[in-house]
Order: C-alpha cells, then sequence, then structure tokens
C-alpha cells in the first residue's frame, strides 16, 4: 500500500512549529509494510487542500491528513473535505457525547461552538478522539481511503495506533517489517564499511542495511521484510551474531541505547562509581551521565577544570608539570584522572583535556588534539587523538570515546 501524509498549518511552514507527526506516522506505517511516497505540508486554506489532495489521490493508494480540525473559523478542513467528498453534515451524538465528557472534566461549560465539533461530514467514518474535541474522518472512494485527524500529536497517535492501523494492516494482507539498529562507536562509516564488506555482501535478500552516521558513531540499520514475523526475528538474530564475528569491539548497544546509558549500567551491575575530570568538554560528560535516571547509584561527581590553576588547586596536578608539558598531554591528563579519582574517592575516573578550536592550535597541538585518560583500580592509561576542527563535533567524539574507553575496561572485570 502506498501511502502520502499531508500536514495542515501556517504555523508548520513558517518553522513555529517542528513536524513532528509527519516522522512518527511514517514509523508506524513502514514497521507495518506500507511504502510512504510523499510528505507535503501546505497552509490551512480551501484550494491548497483540494489541489494537494486531487494530486496525492493520483499517486497513492492512503492519505493521512493532520491538522485543521479545531472549532474555530480558521480550521477548515472538515468543511473542505465535506464539499471534496460532496457529502453533507450530520450529527455524530458518540463525538458530542465525548465533547460534553472532555469539558465537564475540566469543569468547562460546553459551547455552541465547541458543539460544532461533533458534527462531521455524513460519508465518513468517524474516528472517535478520546483525549480532544475534534473526531478524525476517514473517507473512501473507490479504492482511495483519505483519512483526517487533528494535529495535536496526544490526539492523532491513538487514533493512528489504535484505528488505522489495524485497519490498514488487514488491507496490507500481512506484510511484516522488522527494524534493528546496532550502535558502533571506533571507527567512521568507510572504514566501518570496508571492515564489514564480506559481511554486508552476505546478507539474505530480504534484508537490508543502511549505515546513518553521527559525530562519533555509526548505526547499521537493518531492515528484514516478510510475512513470518517469528522467523524474521530469528534471521535478524542470526545476523547480527555473525556480525559480532567482525567487529565485536566497535558494537556497544542497540536501537535506542545510548553509549552513557549503557557504560551506567556496566558500572550499577558491577558495582563500581565513576568521577570525571574535565577541562575541554566543559562538563558535557558529566551531563551525558547524570542525564540518565539513577545515575548517583555510581557517578560521584566531577571537576571542570577549565584553567590550569583549577587543575592545580583541586586535582593535584603539579605546576612543574603544566609547565613543562601543557594542560594538553599525557603527563596533566594522567595527573588530573588520578587526583579526581583520589579526591572522589571512585573505583573509576575520566580525565579529559584537548583543544576544542576553532582556535588555540599550534602546529604541534592543532585544533582537535584530545588526550583522554581512564584510571581503574588497576590501571591507567592515557591516549592521544586528534578528532578535527568543529568545536561542537569535538566535544561531544570526545565525551563518547572516553566513555567507549571506560566501557572496555569495565568489560574486562
Amino acid at each position: 500500500m502506498t501511502v502520502e501524509i499531508i500536514t495542515i498549518g501556517d504555523e508548520i511552514l513558517i518553522g513555529q512549529v517542528v513536524d513532528s507527526n509527519s516522522a512518527w506516522m511514517a514509523q508506524q506505517l513502514n514497521l507495518i509494510g506500507a511504502n510512504i511516497q510523499q510528505i507535503t505540508s501546505i497552509s490551512d486554506t480551501h484550494d491548497d487542500i483540494v489541489n494537494t489532495l486531487d494530486a496525492a489521490i493520483q499517486r497513492v493508494d492512503l492519505v493521512l491528513m493532520t491538522g485543521g480540525l479545531g472549532p474555530t473559523k480558521d480550521d477548515i478542513t472538515k468543511k473542505t473535505l465535506a464539499e471534496y467528498f460532496n457529502s453533507d453534515m450530520t450529527f455524530n451524538q458518540e463525538a458530542y457525547e465525548n465533547v460534553e465528557r472532555h469539558f465537564r472534566q475540566r469543569g468547562y461549560e460546553m459551547t455552541a461552538l465547541n458543539k460544532k465539533q461533533a458534527e462531521i461530514p455524513a460519508k465518513c467514518t468517524p474516528i472517535q478522539n478520546p483525549n480532544g474535541t475534534a473526531p478524525g474522518m476517514w473517507f473512501e472512494k473507490k479504492d482511495k481511503i483519505v483519512v483526517s485527524m487533528p494535529g495535536v500529536p496526544y490526539e492523532m497517535k491513538p487514533m493512528v495506533s489504535d484505528f488505522i492501523i489495524p485497519r490498514i494492516t488487514k488491507k496490507i494482507n500481512g506484510k511484516t517489517i522488522i527494524h534493528k539498529t546496532v550502535l558502533t562507536h571506533g571507527l567512521g562509516e568507510s572504514f566501518l564499511s570496508q571492515k564489514i564488506a564480506a559481511w554486508e555482501d552476505s546478507l539474505p535478500e530480504n534484508i537490508k542495511l543502511a549505515y546513518l552516521p553521527q559525530p562519533g558513531i555509526v548505526r547499521l540499520r537493518l531492515t528484514a521484510i516478510g510475512k513470518d514475523k517469528a522467523k524474521l526475528k530469528s534471521r535478524l538474530n542470526n545476523v547480527i551474531k555473525k556480525l559480532h564475528e567482525y567487529i565485536p569491539d566497535l558494537i556497544f548497544g542497540y536501537d535506542n541505547d545510548s553509549m552513557e546509558a549503557v557504560v551506567g549500567e556496566l558500572l550499577r551491575s558491577k558495582k563500581q562509581t565513576l568521577s570525571t575530570a574535565e577541562s575541554c568538554t566543559g562538563g558535557y560528560i558529566a551531563s551525558m551521565i547524570t542525564g540518565i535516571p539513577g545515575s548517583s547509584d555510581y557517578y560521584k561527581g566531577s571537576v571542570i577544570a577549565y584553567s590550569n590553576e583549577v587543575k592545580e588547586q583541586e586535582l593535584g596536578v603539579p605546576h612543574k608539570t603544566l609547565v613543562e608539558h601543557g594542560a594538553v598531554s599525557k603527563p596533566v591528563v594522567k595527573e588530573m584522572a588520578l587526583g579526581i579519582r583520589q579526591k572522589l574517592n571512585t573505583g573509576y575516573s575520566i580525565a579529559i583535556s584537548g583543544i576544542a578550536g576553532p582556535t588555540g592550535g599550534t602546529d604541534e597541538k592543532p585544533v582537535g588534539t584530545t588526550w583522554i585518560a581512564v584510571a581503574t583500580p588497576d590501571n591507567l592509561i592515557a591516549k592521544r587523538f586528534q578528532f578535527g576542527e568543529h568545536r561542537q563535533r569535538n566535544i561531544r567524539k570526545s565525551a563518547l570515546m572516553a566513555l567507549d574507553i571506560l566501557r572496555k575496561e569495565l568489560l574486562k572485570m
């Protein structure tokens, strides 16, 4: 089944509201095997709605529309669709009871304008809205389907999940799509592609691979298509198991995992604690870690040692070491890691010092030069990296690399 998504509203066109509805609907439709061919955003005008709908119906089997169903005069989608399908308006008792209940629960008196929300085109199948006042509308004409829903996400999503997806699934005849995303760190997209080329060439015909790079991470999205969901899952699991043979050290998680959450769970499971000393990242690592609920179980705190004075006074880095080697150096970052580990009495610590940019680099230490140290109960590791010239990407890459070094050390326990 081919699908087009149309979002209605000037607030989207002028950038006042980000169209998250289309992305969410596309994800849900893709999972059941529907083929999204186009996503369109238009203004809330009669001509734009009619012209866009005319074109969409020529292209696809199903059109999903969101927006323009409010009670005010500027919301004209319902009226336009009634005209488009040559349908009179009719009063829907169930929709009225829903509107009345909505206002009663909030202690408001329902107005005549709100009551009109219960009037819908006679030729549509109403989709009741337990989270708002505007019902959705399902139209069918010959072999085409048009569905109109409110633009408010928490009203639209239950309609899609509870009503639209089940009906579409029956029409698609059981086709299933399963996605599984493998999260990797440590190699860029091109180098990773070379390393897993033989594995990629051996993928079954019904499993497709997409590379989704972002600073510091490459996501490998596997998409399996077929009718037997259990067999698809089994085949995907076997494919991923084989991938581990090629890049065992690069895979750190799956789907919605994050590096900080994976590291946090390792610290918790091994009953270990962590502290951080940050210079060029300015607390970014601490922010990542504390963004995970429950991180107080294993994370004690940080010193943001942006100046040499703080490195000396708070972390115990010798003045002589700073003078002889500079703040961005192996001896300094090692002292920082040992200093914060001792200061906060943790099992593990991370220290980082670098030149994030865009200025401050030299021939010997160009922008992007970063030293990372990880102190463990038995070891002290310090490594140099050259991340690039973009400040925010350098900070992100530095933080991910530091956490990944720690992850690998924790896995050795």
